[in-house]
């Protein structure tokens, strides 16, 4: 008997120590840096806090029912005739449609709110950055217009500047996003597609593929590095004096070919129109005849590219 005792003790305390393995993790989506990131946080948190309005009164319930009409409990009362309560069929009734209409007017809201391609409505004085993202095998273009550069899996923009991330694809679909900064966006051969996120803090924060594209799809990382306007400008100086330059379409052709863990270049005297060439090759047809031999690597995980000459907010 006191064996049982000890048992249910140790597994009664088991139990409560269990969630504090859980201290050592990071909750990227619960601790974000930016302003799309943190409203998304309060939605999650708003919605979940809703349904739990549902859910915990009905497990609850569970264990009391369960607990009060127990075989041995002979003080339970039993009713064989019950049938029907006026009051339970409000109460089952009318909550969780308060709720649904709640939801669904929170989802609208937000719907537009977080609309990713809407600019973000920010005090910060400083001008929209422009950057273009091509997702290739398996490896991150980021292309910058302004500064006349790029980068292969490595991005880095300033603290408290809104930047206007382009996003296309140069291979297969494959989603763009910074879990800590924000929304996810589909990125697709042809096609124009856009999100606006902001930085509130400098660090350096992951970005990856969300959306299987083949082999190399785990590996598809990169980092996203937010520094300090003086940070930054120092960086565009130290990328403007690689050696290496990015010219299409040999050049890109070239860098496209698969790659798995491909490590982090810098490229050099970019022009400012190759992300618009990247899309426009596919309207033409030279970056099908370019890539055809590698098109077959997707196997099964990707198939033939197509040439889809819209914008994204046209194909929605």
């Amino acid at each position: 008997m006191r064996k049982n005792r000890w048992l249910r003790v140790f597994s009664l305390l088991l139990i409560v120590a269990l969630p504090l393995l859980l201290a050592g993790c990071d909750s990227i989506l619960m601790d974000p840096k930016g302003q799309v990131g943190a409203e998304e946080k309060r939605l999650i948190l708003t919605a979940f806090g809703l349904m739990l309005i549902v859910v915990i009164p009905v497990i609850v319930m569970t264990i009391m029912f369960a607990w009060r009409y127990r075989s041995g409990n002979s003080e339970a009362g039993y009713s064989p005739d019950w049938a029907h309560s006026h009051v339970i069929e409000v109460i089952v009734w009318f909550i969780p449609c308060v709720i649904i209409v709640f939801l669904a007017i929170l989802t609208w809201h937000t719907s537009h709110s977080l609309d990713p391609h809407k600019p973000l409505d920010v005090d910060s004085d400083a001008e929209v950055m422009e950057i273009g993202v091509v997702s290739l095998d398996w490896k991150w273009l980021f292309i910058y217009p302004e500064q006349g550069i790029a980068t292969v899996n490595e991005v880095v923009f300033p603290a408290d500047v809104p930047v206007h991330f382009r996003v296309t694809s140069g291979s297969v679909m494959n989603s763009f996003m910074i879990p800590r900064l924000g929304s996810q966006i589909y990125a697709m051969a042809g096609m124009d597609n856009d999100v606006h996120l902001i930085a509130d803090e400098q660090g350096t924060y992951w970005g990856r593929s969300t959306n299987y594209s083949g082999a190399g799809f785990s590996e598809m990382i990169f980092e996203a590095q937010v520094t300090s306007q003086q940070g930054f400008d120092a960086w565009v100086e130290e990328v403007r004096n690689s050696p290496d330059t990015l010219a299409f379409p040999n050049g890109y052709q070239a860098l496209a070919e698969p790659s798995i863990d491909h490590p982090v270049e810098y490229f050099s005297n970019v022009s400012p129109d190759l992300y618009d060439q990247i899309i426009q090759s596919f309207h033409d047809g030279s970056e099908m005849s370019g890539h055809g031999s590698h098109a077959s690597g997707h196997g099964e995980h990707g198939g033939e590219k197509q040439a889809m000459p819209m914008s994204a907010e046209a194909a929605e």
